[in-house]
């Protein structure tokens, strides 16, 4: 089993004619994610390496049954395509693209709640189950069939914490980025309660960063639910207060969303504080995890 996504999952790619869109279905069908279509107005008829393009997510849906869409999409244009993608039906959304205005965010975050949608994003590399499928451009190499979760605000090291447990034969049940910017459409919290629920999940592992409130409200969250270990890696410690750094929402204001605030709160909740990337190896061992 794994979350979110799975062998049941059919996937349409939003923006799939452009460059990017193009290149990662690519990436996507080889690594054996049923890709059924794609949307891209004006290009309904023609096809992205063997895969039919529609000009709308409702035709998508109607003529290959998708339940799931990645976009591709520039940043302009992500708020109506999102609110046609719930309207069409589909119920799961990783939004890849950066740069999207904060107020287009709220707008999409809270009608996909009120729809009972669940989406990823915006700056995610994606989500992907080793062996089953993925959305988005995590590079699949690195990754490897297992028993623990990875949630990560940054997708290098998301890929890196991946590769460090597979060389060491510990592989993923799912890993998923949850987006970047300082609003996302999916809590910490939201992720956390679904590897919980993973009957094939037997670890999860937090990889955060300075900035926003994600990890302090998580720890509420694993300190009256989670059954599972849970260990976090927060990166930033050397961040300057007031500067943004790399990603939108990692940016240390006054007191908030420090380093130090964060490792305390999770411990606080019985959460494992990883100081280097390269502890998880020692963590997963101590866990006897596979």
């Amino acid at each position: 089993m794994s979350i979110l996504i799975d062998d049941s999952t059919r996937v349409i790619v939003q923006g799939i004619t452009g460059r990017i869109g193009s290149v990662q279905t690519h990436w996507m069908l080889e690594y054996g994610t049923r890709v059924v279509g794609g949307v891209t107005p004006g290009k309904g008829g023609t096809t992205v390496e063997g895969v039919p393009v529609f000009d709308s997510v409702l035709e998508a849906v109607k003529e290959t049954g998708a339940n799931a869409s990645v976009f591709f999409v520039p940043a302009a244009f992500v708020l109506d395509a999102f609110l046609e993608t719930i309207d069409a039906g589909i119920k799961l959304i990783v939004v890849v693209p950066e740069h999207i205005p904060v107020r287009d965010v709220m707008k999409m975050r809270s009608y996909a709640v009120e729809k009972g949608v669940f989406a990823l994003g915006p700056t995610t590399p994606g989500i992907l189950s080793p062996g089953k499928g993925k959305m988005g451009i995590m590079p699949a190499s690195l990754f490897a069939p297992g028993r623990v979760g990875i949630i990560s605000r940054s997708g290098t090291l998301s890929y890196e914490f991946a590769g460090i447990l597979s060389e060491v034969n510990v592989g993923q049940s799912t890993v998923v980025g949850m987006g970047a910017d300082p609003v996302v459409l999916r809590n910490l919290a939201d992720i956390l309660e679904l590897f919980e629920r993973d009957t094939d999940t037997d670890a999860v592992i937090i990889v955060g960063e300075v900035g926003g409130e994600q990890e302090e409200k998580a720890a509420g969250f694993i300190s009256r639910r989670m059954t599972k270990p849970v260990a976090a890696y927060i990166a930033g410690r050397q961040s300057p207060q007031g500067k943004r750094m790399g990603h939108a929402g990692a940016i240390v204001r006054g007191a908030a969303g420090t380093v130090d605030g964060k490792q305390k709160e999770l411990r606080a909740a019985g959460v494992e504080i990883l100081e280097s990337p390269i502890h998880v190896a020692d963590w997963a061992r101590k866990n006897n995890l596979r």
